[in-house]
């Protein structure tokens, strides 16, 4: 079976996974410097879900990192179901996060002086950052189910 670049196990992989993980922290960051996100509860959500986004991906980003190094990727249906199922779950979650992000910093930002535009801004990297990682997280969905019927 030929390897699909950016299933598990791969280097491709591996790149996608540390992608996911640096933009959700930085997505985490961004929302974090401002003290005022547990005032709305999509700032709260996007908190939360980036919050289980990054130790997903890096768990798996050791993964494929173990498995480029022995070079043995993982062919394994019951465990490539369970990582599918997983990404696929926080793509879903991940979209929502970052879509209610920007519709409330749309709102605040257009509404009047509700946000300051430092915090508007930081918010709106935040949302971007957010749909980065929902991106890489959709890629990363979309080759391992790829790769699922052929095992």
């Amino acid at each position: 079976m030929n390897e699909v670049p950016g299933s598990v196990g791969t280097s491709a992989g591996f790149s996608l996974r540390l992608a996911q993980t640096l933009f959700s922290s930085a997505s985490l960051l961004f929302m974090s410097l401002g003290v005022e996100f547990y005032s709305y509860t999509a700032f709260c959500y996007l908190v939360t879900i980036m919050g289980l986004v990054i130790p997903w991906s890096f768990t798996l980003a050791l993964v494929d990192g173990y498995s480029v190094l022995v070079k043995c990727p993982v062919r394994q249906p019951g465990i490539l179901l369970i990582i599918a199922a997983g990404d696929w779950v926080l793509s879903v979650l991940t979209l929502a996060a970052a879509c209610s992000t920007a519709s409330v910093v749309d709102l605040l930002h257009s509404g009047g002086p509700y946000c300051p535009p430092k915090c508007c801004s930081r918010y709106q990297l935040s949302a971007a950052m957010a749909f980065l990682t929902w991106f890489l997280s959709l890629a990363s969905t979309l080759l391992n189910l790829w790769v699922l019927p052929s095992l």
